[in-house]
């Protein structure tokens, strides 16, 4: 009787360590399977939200450099104009006020005028394009496109 009761002991132990040992395998599997869901979804957040938000925070980093060297460049350029435009003016002034009569004024007048709406055209082509390629090369690392 006391060799069936040890033998009954035995045999509980046994089943009470396999038992054990079954539900720690399944708590296993299951932080296994939890720490996979968990990387799976890190590496998704990372890839749908992270890595688009830092080139998009690059793109616009980079745009934002080209608009101001795109506009340094405009302003510059609007400056020479201007100089450009005043040197003609006093030129002319200066052809007029040594002009002998009326009618040689008002031919040097005429053709200053002549010159500068052309001048003026010119310019305003120039800055125009500027501006457009400027604006082609500001708004492409937002597009995803290469310099041009």
């Amino acid at each position: 009787m006391a060799e069936d009761i040890k033998s009954a002991i035995d045999k509980g132990a046994e089943q009470s360590k396999a038992a054990t040992d079954r539900a720690a395998s399944a708590a296993k599997d299951a932080t296994d399977r939890m720490r996979q869901g968990a990387e799976q979804a890190r590496d998704a957040y990372t890839e749908k939200v992270v890595d688009p938000a830092r080139r998009a925070g690059e793109a616009m980093k980079e745009t934002g450099g080209k608009i101001a060297e795109g506009g340094a460049t405009i302003g510059k350029t609007m400056i020479d104009q201007a100089e450009q435009n005043a040197r003609e003016a006093f030129a002319a002034m200066r052809e007029a006020a040594s002009a002998k009569d009326l009618t040689q004024v008002m031919k040097i007048q005429g053709d200053y005028l002549r010159e500068q709406s052309q001048r003026s055209m010119t310019q305003a082509r120039e800055i125009g394009e500027m501006i457009m390629r400027f604006g082609k090369d500001a708004v492409a690392p937002l597009r995803g496109d290469g310099p041009k």
